[in-house]
């Protein structure tokens, strides 16, 4: 497979490199295994019928990512009669994220949110394309340490976040190569929602016809 900077030097003009990036992302998108994918979306839809937190992780792009999905997740699944799935990134508080970066350092900037709110169950995603970000592994192993299950998402070889997560969905690419991998990260997390969407409506749907509520009018 060639890297993009092959792809870029090969390129004749402006159209043939976006052709031959969208080939290049194709082929990464290819190469996903579906089972990962259908893993993380059971993960997160039973720890959401079970009233357990998702928090999601990430830094500088990935950190952009993980609030997609919690927005994506926590309100676009939403369906009359079915629990709603309590998603939260913690990227997203400006204030926190600096106050804990200047007192306690910034590899504590996660793990510190996490130690007054995770507990047994809850689900932690991460987003590494390096997979060695050390706030993001900090975070990781608390979250093993207090029974959560994790769930990481990484490029390049995985880096040390492939071992010790519990789902674990790589995006093989060059060193270097953060756009592809953060490309991949956003369509599965539209895959991810879209199924979760359609599949708690299709509750809802069901919840609709059920004799009691249709008799009440509900």
């Amino acid at each position: 497979m060639e890297n993009l900077n092959g792809h870029f030097k090969k390129a004749t003009s402006k159209g043939d490199f976006s052709r031959r990036y969208l080939g290049y992302l194709s082929g990464l998108l290819q190469g996903i295994d579906p089972d990962t994918i259908s893993q993380i979306i059971d993960t997160i839809e039973i720890a959401g019928d079970n009233g357990k937190h998702i928090y999601f992780i990430g830094n500088g792009g990935s950190a952009a990512i993980a609030s997609h999905y919690a927005n994506d997740i926590n309100v676009g699944t939403r369906a009359r009669g079915v629990s709603p799935i309590k998603a939260t990134s913690l990227t997203d508080n400006l204030a926190l994220l600096t106050a804990v970066a200047n007192d306690e350092g910034y590899n504590r900037v996660f793990v510190s949110q996490l130690e007054g709110r995770l507990q047994r169950g809850d689900v932690v995603v991460a987003f590494s394309v390096s997979g060695n970000s050390e706030n993001v592994l900090e975070a990781l192993d608390f979250a093993v340490r207090q029974g959560a299950i994790t769930i990481g998402m990484t490029g390049f070889d995985g880096g040390r976040m492939k071992d010790i997560t519990d789902i674990h969905l790589h995006i093989p690419t060059f060193e270097g190569e953060y756009g592809p991998v953060e490309d991949v990260f956003s369509i599965v997390g539209h895959l991810v929602y879209t199924f979760l969407k359609m599949n708690r409506r299709g509750k809802a749907d069901l919840f609709q016809l059920h004799p009691l509520f249709a008799s009440e009018g509900v």
